[in-house]
């Protein structure tokens, strides 16, 4: 079923939400609480709408700055290079996935920050053409690898009301590129259960016993990727981007997994329960049986979208893995033992699991736009997974897909899938990528323009990336308004509410990424000028964030 908000009036949207009946309770993580969520009744939170919003959508921009709404302000928390510690450790490239701990109470954190790729040209000073040629040197390789993977930092709430890093807090360290990271697997991989490194770090998620998931993407523009024929037989194709492997030969099957990272002590291991591919995120939510059920998608053209099961409470080592059917509401299992098909075209469950898209096709999983965030509606305990776009089958502005899990158990393996809301010109926003909710239960969704397609041809309408404020109840519900705008060629990712909702922590990604050369910057964020562009973590507050979500100044 597909919609614009043209389509519909806003009763029907709000029925089709399922919010004109009770809030039900949802067992998520880093999700607004349903204590959060109570204070607010359905009834006070449409009267709180009757009015206009605390702020004015911001218009389509072509700048090379973050531009807020009116009542909204930002500043820089941490930027790529910052020293985070003692030992001279330095905050990753490209920042993206964002989420927190709390240490002592809700103004003293442990934030997780994802660095998924690092940049040529603005880290080692190469040019397309000094890479054709192959003039990266070991040493700049070497570099690279120290710029991805995740930074953990200590951020404490100051009397002004900002967060700040704790400089030097014993706590604040960096996992890379080059981090020995054990395999959780039933055997060796490539000879190993050790991998080096985690890389192409995109989104993630955090489970209940309150450790991070790191999704890696698109890996195989670091050390390439292994084929397999019928017969077994495996042949590598090189990396599309980095080059790595040219120095490291690294087996390509070590990387595209779920890395879940202890908080406090840096401790890493790769779930390859969870499958490989290129995961874009790891959203974690409680069954009815208690059991922990990870949802994750596959961000690329006709890829899928997954769901595992845990076999054990407090553990993602073991259970597993299915793909979605949308078309007849089903999720696939997985698993030899379950599917003769399967049996037949694998040895065994780890060369299923390395070869998860195979897998995926054998059982007859249905193609999607690629599957980026996922998110838990905190109201309804709907699965919302960002569809981005499909250029090649003219999808161009991509949706919102609603996946209702049969009797609201995310155990089920029985579901109903339905266009929540489509992007495009008549609701305002394009290419859907990371989502949060706010301690209302209000949608925020960033998007996700390619560098290369800002202002042109059927974006033209849209301008920069942005972060768009949707609310869920009220006479406003289903509009979208745009509330920041980003620096040239950027994203706007990893947007992660405070635990009070005063704060949002948002990366600003690859400002600049289609610069030809260090002598033609197509932007200059954050410093301006000649500046080279840095990529950072901002904080987001201010009055008409305080006022959206009821707080008190």
């Amino acid at each position: 079923m597909k919609t614009t908000s043209k389509s519909w009036n806003r009763r029907k949207f709000l029925e089709f939400m399922g919010r004109t009946a009770a809030v039900g309770a949802v067992a998520g993580v880093g999700l607004p609480s349903l204590s959060a969520l109570s204070g607010l009744s359905r009834a006070k939170a449409a009267k709180s709408a009757e009015g206009r919003l605390p702020f004015k959508s911001l218009k389509p921009q072509i700048s090379d700055q973050v531009v807020l709404a009116d009542g909204f302000m930002h500043e820089i928390l941490i930027r790529f290079d910052d020293v985070i510690n003692s030992k001279g450790e330095r905050f990753g490239f490209n920042n993206d996935f964002i989420n927190f701990v709390e240490l002592n109470g809700k103004n003293d954190l442990l934030l997780w920050v994802n660095h998924e790729y690092t940049s040529h040209l603005l880290v080692s000073g190469l040019t397309e053409e000094d890479l054709k040629a192959g003039r990266k040197t070991k040493d700049q390789a070497i570099r690279e690898q120290d710029t991805v993977g995740g930074s953990i930092l200590r951020v404490k709430r100051g009397k002004d009301g900002r967060f700040a890093v704790v400089k030097n807090d014993p706590l604040n360290r960096r996992i890379t590129g080059r981090t020995p990271i054990p395999m959780i697997v039933d055997r060796p991989i490539q000879g190993t259960k050790t991998a080096i490194g985690t890389i192409s770090n995109c989104a993630g998620g955090k489970t209940p016993w309150g450790t991070f998931l790191t999704c890696e993407e698109n890996y195989d523009g670091s050390y390439g990727e292994a084929h397999f024929a019928p017969d077994g037989t495996r042949t590598l194709t090189p990396s599309w981007a980095d080059g790595w492997e040219t120095y490291f030969p690294y087996p390509p099957e070590h990387y595209g997994w779920v890395v879940e990272v202890e908080p406090k002590t840096g401790a890493a291991k790769k779930l390859t329960g969870l499958g490989r591919f290129c995961h874009e995120c790891a959203t974690t939510v409680r069954a009815k049986s208690g059991m922990p059920v990870v949802y994750t998608g596959d961000d690329a053209n006709d890829e899928f979208i997954y769901k595992f099961i845990s076999k054990e409470k407090n553990s993602l080592e073991r259970g597993t893995l299915y793909v979605a059917d949308t078309v007849n509401g089903r999720w696939l299992p997985l698993d030899l033992e379950q599917d003769a098909r399967l049996k037949k075209a694998f040895k065994d469950q780890t060369e299923l699991l390395i070869r998860t898209r195979e897998a995926a096709r054998i059982v007859g999983a249905t193609p999607q736009d690629r599957p980026e965030d996922v998110g838990i509606d905190p109201a309804t305990g709907a699965v919302l997974v960002a569809l981005t776009n499909n250029k090649k089958k003219g999808n161009f502005h991509g949706s919102l897909l609603k996946i209702e899990e049969k009797g609201g158990d995310y155990g089920s393996l029985d579901f109903k899938a339905s266009t929540f809301l489509a992007g495009g010109t008549a609701t305002g926003f394009s290419c859907p990528d990371n989502m949060a909710f706010d301690l209302k239960g209000n949608l925020w969704i960033t998007s996700d323009i390619s560098g290369s397609s800002i202002g042109k041809n059927e974006y033209t309408p849209f301008g920069n990336n942005g972060l768009f404020y949707v609310p869920l109840s009220g006479p406003e519900a289903g509009k979208v308004f745009q509330v920041a705008s980003a620096p040239k060629e950027a994203e706007l990712t990893g947007p992660c509410f405070s635990p009070d909702g005063r704060t949002l922590f948002l990366s600003v990604q690859h400002p600049g990424e289609e610069s030809p050369s260090l002598d033609a910057l197509t932007s200059h964020w954050p410093d301006g000028g000649s500046s080279k562009p840095t990529p950072a973590v901002i904080q987001i507050s201010g009055p008409a964030l305080d006022a959206l979500i009821g707080a008190k100044a």
